[in-house]
């Protein structure tokens, strides 16, 4: 029986001979070999096919395809092929076929030279499943689902087909849970629902689990638990709402000594207002995303708990919304984080920071090896990079190549910015430890890593600030409109390939 993995959407087979004549077939093409193709130029002129990573087109009239076939060419390019691609080209190649019945593709035999055998399939599998993915959980009429119903795919002999798919189903798995989590709205994802989902996920984990492979674990921290771990930065965003707060605390523990520990801090408001400094209706539109970091960590852990690593990896999400309310912190008040530092809030808005700094405390104190939070932390970080790619900064250089090295095999970018010391004056208040804002318009995502940096001391640390790829205004590739679940892939390659 050909090994399978089935979703709601379709069916992955790595066994085309094993099923039943196929409606589809593709032409993986570079774009420097389009006259190996079974059409005329002038067809593929005017399909826009022009052999670029992920253009498709549909070949009508090709002369070495059976008749019940209709051919679709997928373009890998010229250079050599990165997963990326491949998830790229993948994920177009089942848009274009998601009107068939089935589907058989080389695109893995295809791009195997270029990436090793197991990587292109899992590439190909992975980009092909969250090509399929879609929330419609609040539409009144939802889009009928892909008809596509069974996708066959060629491997080389000596493919790992189990490993490869089931990493590719781990991880698909996770950016789905995130992109779920995001694109919920904010009065159906409390911090206290958000808590429940990643307690569902983290225990059918861990009752889906080998425990001679390790264990997983979840706990949260509720308001009174907070309190009594003097948690109060994620106390005072919190003061304004009705809504209680949540610290949620994800484990996996390998059963062997681990090679390594490591922790991962994620920013989870689940609506932000601004709180006192109340946003513009602009600025408050996307404000459900704003625990996009909190969601990466627990789609990362959801996976890693499914991939069992001989890393010991702890998940760390700081959950509360910031809301106006009459008990609200004020603009000059002092919190004191969970190290024990004061801080003076002279902006109400810049909240995250004041739950990760509770979030970052927490994480040092067990002397992991490296320490990685998430957070659409910073507006000014969209204005410097755009929404493709997420700032990174860190205080130690191992660290940051460790990350960096991570993104790029997971294909997710990052732009690696300083931490000027000269910059940290700006946090000096005269009542307290630090301030939680700038003296100025500029630096902003510096200014609030230099804060962020404050709560970590010596042990390795990096920063993603996620706020422009957290989320996409179109589908492209295996990205669809809305959340995209950045960061689960870079978390999970970190520590998977530690």
């Amino acid at each position: 029986m050909p090994l399978t993995i089935s979703t709601d959407e379709f069916e992955v087979v790595t066994d085309p001979a094993a099923g039943p004549p196929t409606a589809a077939s593709d032409r993986p093409v570079r774009s420097d070999a389009l006259d190996t193709l079974g059409a005329t130029p002038n067809y593929l002129a005017a399909s826009g096919f022009d052999g670029s990573v992920g253009s498709t087109a549909l070949m009508a009239g090709a002369s070495d395809t059976a008749d019940d076939m209709l051919p679709i060419a997928v373009g890998l390019g010229s250079g050599d092929l990165t997963t990326a691609d491949i998830r790229k080209a993948s994920a177009s190649l089942w848009r274009a076929a998601s009107k068939l019945d089935s589907l058989t593709s080389a695109l893995a035999a295809a791009a195997s030279d270029d990436v090793g055998a197991d990587v292109a399939l899992g590439a190909v599998v992975e980009g092909m499943l969250l090509a399929s993915y879609g929330f419609n959980e609040h539409k009144g009429d939802p889009p009928a689902p892909a008809a596509l119903e069974r996708v066959a795919l060629a491997a080389p002999d000596g493919t790992d087909v189990a490993a490869a798919i089931a990493r590719a189903a781990a991880v698909a798995g996770g950016i789905a849970l995130a992109r779920d989590l995001v694109n919920q709205p904010a009065g159906a994802l409390t911090a206290s629902g958000l808590a429940s989902a990643a307690v569902d996920v983290i225990e059918a984990a861990a009752a889906e689990g080998d425990p001679a492979a390790g264990t997983a674990s979840v706990e949260v921290w509720d308001r009174e638990r907070l309190a009594a771990e003097r948690c109060g930065g994620l106390l005072g965003v919190n003061a304004g709402s009705t809504e209680p707060p949540a610290l949620i605390r994800m484990r996996w523990q390998p059963a062997a000594t681990p090679r390594a520990v490591v922790h991962l801090v994620g920013k989870g408001i689940t609506f932000d207002t601004g709180g006192l400094n109340l946003k513009s209706f602009e600025g408050m539109e996307w404000m459900k995303v704003d625990m996009g970091g909190a969601a990466a960590v627990i789609g990362a852990m959801s996976a890693i708990a499914r991939l069992a690593p001989d890393v010991a990896v702890t998940g760390i999400c700081c959950c509360t919304d910031n809301q106006p309310g009459p008990t609200a912190t004020k603009p000059g008040d002092v919190l004191r984080i969970r190290n024990g530092k004061t801080v003076e809030v002279l902006n109400t808005d810049a909240e995250g920071r004041l739950v990760l700094a509770d979030g970052l405390s927490l994480a040092v104190e067990e002397e992991p090896d490296l320490v990685v939070d998430l957070a659409t932390l910073t507006g000014a970080c969209l204005v410097a990079l755009g929404d493709k790619y997420a700032g990174l900064m860190g205080n130690d250089s191992a660290a940051i190549e460790r990350a960096e090295a991570a993104a790029r095999a997971a294909g997710e970018p990052l732009w690696h910015l300083p931490l000027p010391p000269e910059y940290r004056e700006q946090l000096d208040s005269p009542i307290a430890d630090l301030r939680n804002i700038g003296k100025g318009r500029y630096g902003g995502t510096l200014v609030a890593g230099i804060f962020l940096s404050e709560f970590v001391g010596e042990t390795p640390w990096v920063h993603l600030d996620i706020a422009g790829p957290v989320r996409t205004d179109a589908d492209a590739g295996e990205l669809s409109k809305g959340a995209t679940g950045f960061g689960v892939r870079t978390l999970v390659e970190l520590v998977c390939n530690w």
